[in-house]
């Protein structure tokens, strides 16, 4: 059992048992936790610190994680004893993750790598926890100086967790300091998806990502916000779309870099493999065809966890097929981490590589992840329009997997508020391209303040 699987385990039945305990036991505890200051969440040689608050209330508890050296020397030791597999049979990615990547991942986990790097930036900003639904949700929250800032909620996406957005949160907090004007500046919120990272793991069905929409919105009440705006990519596109069909009357708007514009019967067409129809200019149909590739070739992860995510048992034994598995994305998106450990730059680090790896490592989260397909497979879609009324701004960035044509784009969003074709950029895009990417939020909700 991990760390945090033991940790959030311990904290069920503390909670459980506070239920019964007399008032002035309860009391006496609350004290003992509140006199301490901070919860931390610590791994598995490690006692974890807990409130005695009972899982239905709606308290919101300080938190930082300090992964346990037995946690880090046995991670070491397993990329240490990694048993591989003979070279691929092709001279390129067609087959996989190929072997001279992934030995050069590993030899830099095992000897270069640095956990505590980004641990310590991680615990500079202040975090929480707080339980929704009986679901501990783990946030970022970083309030602006700015008086007038604007409230937004970003969510990540697969394979990912919050490490993606820590680069954009002091620009947008401190837009002064990066090249922004006073008035752009937000307050910052940046949840853990259940299953991933600090959040608690689900250990029933139904977290879908409307689910989490409807938990998100229950989030922003709790911290005192009745204006908001909120933005995602990968995943946390598809949610936060969710947040802006359920349309709470606190939500101005949202952004996207991955949005839902394809009309379904196009997205069908897509899936099934048939050719682009003639009458699509040449935007729909680069769009298309990226989309078809995608469909056949680009996410065999995502049928794989949308159909049997309990059978990845081996992601949660081996460090380095956690590594493979999440490096097999797009195929934009692995070429430039190959770039990246074959020497180059290419926006993400080693390190940023790595941080995002750790973390689920650590966190033990790999599968409680991977079944966030299992549950909206055949329900709400990805790339499809979903009949969103609210204010929407999209940013296009060309290495996405697909590049949304206007056409789709003003036809799917009726109040389209601001579309913009980046430069450069991702799948990744806050991760990769932080800059471009905080600009485009500061003037995409510009209207809105």
């Amino acid at each position: 059992m991990s760390g945090i699987e033991m940790g959030l385990r311990i904290r069920n039945i503390s909670n459980q048992k506070a239920r019964t305990m007399k008032n002035s036991i309860r009391s006496l505890f609350l004290a003992l936790v509140i006199g301490d200051g901070m919860m931390q969440c610590q791994s598995s040689n490690a006692q974890p610190e807990e409130s005695a608050l009972p899982a239905s209330n709606e308290a919101i508890r300080p938190f930082q994680f300090h992964a346990s050296q037995a946690d880090l020397d046995d991670l070491h030791r397993r990329i240490v004893a990694t048993k591989w597999p003979e070279k691929e049979t092709v001279a390129d990615a067609t087959q996989g993750v190929q072997l001279a990547t992934m030995k050069a991942l590993a030899k830099y986990w095992a000897t270069g790598y640095d956990w505590r790097k980004v641990e310590r930036k991680l615990n500079s900003y202040p975090q929480f926890i707080t339980t929704i639904d009986g679901l501990d949700i783990h946030f970022i929250h970083v309030r602006s100086n700015n008086k007038n800032a604007l409230p937004i909620i970003i969510t990540h996406g697969w394979p990912g967790s919050i490490i993606e957005q820590m680069k954009i949160i002091d620009p947008l907090v401190n837009p002064t300091a990066y090249g922004g004007k006073e008035e752009d500046a937000f307050d910052v919120v940046i949840p853990s998806m259940p299953g991933y990272g600090f959040s608690g793991k689900p250990s029933a069905t139904g977290w879908d990502p409307r689910h989490i929409a409807q938990a998100w919105i229950e989030l922003m009440r709790r911290l005192g916000y009745t204006k908001y705006v909120a933005q995602g990519g990968d995943w946390g596109a598809v949610i936060t779309e969710q947040m802006a069909l359920l349309a709470p009357p606190g939500l101005l708007g949202i952004h996207t870099n991955m949005p839902g514009i394809f009309p379904n019967d196009i997205d069908k067409a897509a899936f099934s493999g048939a050719p682009a129809p003639a009458s699509f200019s040449d935007e729909e149909k680069l769009a298309y065809d990226r989309l078809q590739f995608v469909y056949q070739k680009g996410i065999a992860y995502g049928f794989q966890m949308g159909l049997r995510p309990q059978t990845l048992y081996g992601i949660m034994d081996s460090p380095v097929g956690l590594a493979a598995y999440f490096l097999d994305h797009d195929t934009r998106s692995y070429a430039m981490i190959t770039r990246v450990f074959n020497g180059g730059s290419e926006g993400l680090t080693r390190d940023d590589v790595l941080d995002n790896i750790t973390i689920t490592w650590l966190t033990g989260t790999a599968l409680s992840g991977a079944r966030l397909y299992w549950e909206n497979f055949g329900k709400f879609g990805y790339f499809n329009v979903k009949g969103i009324t609210i204010p929407v701004a999209v940013s296009v960035f060309p290495d996405e997997l697909y590049p949304a044509p206007r056409s789709w784009t003003e036809r799917a969003f009726p109040k389209l508020i601001y579309f913009n074709e980046v430069e450069k950029g991702g799948h990744f895009a806050a991760w990769e391209q932080p800059k471009l990417f905080t600009e485009e939020l500061r003037a995409g909700f510009r209207s809105l303040r």
